[in-house]
């Protein structure tokens, strides 16, 4: 039930209308949750000049611009309003198994839904199969699971994400 919910970031009351007229005739399951990535893909430009600590789903669908976070809390938001138990994700996402030449290695955030008795990943701003994820947290929205907590100033001073891909003939 927790995850059929609006939230402090995904404001389910505001955009019920728009995700209904946009999905409501998707058939139901896996395809709809898929033409609901799609949609927030193609919709929203990813940039980090984009970031906002505050945007709200309904801020990234009326602007059509953000990072992971704001592509993930849209697609939250859609999911939830057609009553799809879907929950925030964060942590970090490789570079294994993409050709050169890599983007630094960052934090991601991307979804999990409520599927046929099992929760799957989606990943609305990437939109294609990743290895390597490691999930750090859970939550309804970034509020639970923020990328940083901070209380008083600071200033970040280093930050570096590595993943390698071990095989076979590492063990």
């Amino acid at each position: 039930m927790l995850f059929l919910l609006g939230s402090r970031y995904c404001e389910t009351d505001r955009l019920s209308d728009v995700a209904w007229s946009l999905f409501g005739t998707t058939p139901l399951g896996w395809t709809r949750v898929q033409a609901i990535c799609d949609y927030v893909h193609d919709h929203i430009t990813f940039g980090y000049e984009h970031s906002r600590a505050t945007r709200t789903a309904a801020e990234a669908f009326e602007e059509k611009r953000g990072v992971c976070r704001d592509y993930a809390h849209l697609a939250l938001t859609f999911c939830r309003c057609l009553n799809i138990p879907a929950r925030y994700c964060t942590g970090y996402i490789s570079d294994i198994g993409l050709a050169p030449p890599h983007a630094p290695q960052d934090f991601a955030a991307w979804i999990e839904v409520y599927l046929g008795g099992r929760w799957h990943t989606f990943d609305p701003r990437n939109n294609d199969p990743r290895i390597g994820r490691i999930l750090v947290a859970r939550g309804r929205d970034a509020a639970d699971v923020p990328l940083t907590l901070t209380f008083g100033p600071s200033t970040l001073v280093d930050f570096c994400v590595t993943t390698e891909e071990v095989t076979e003939s590492d063990f």
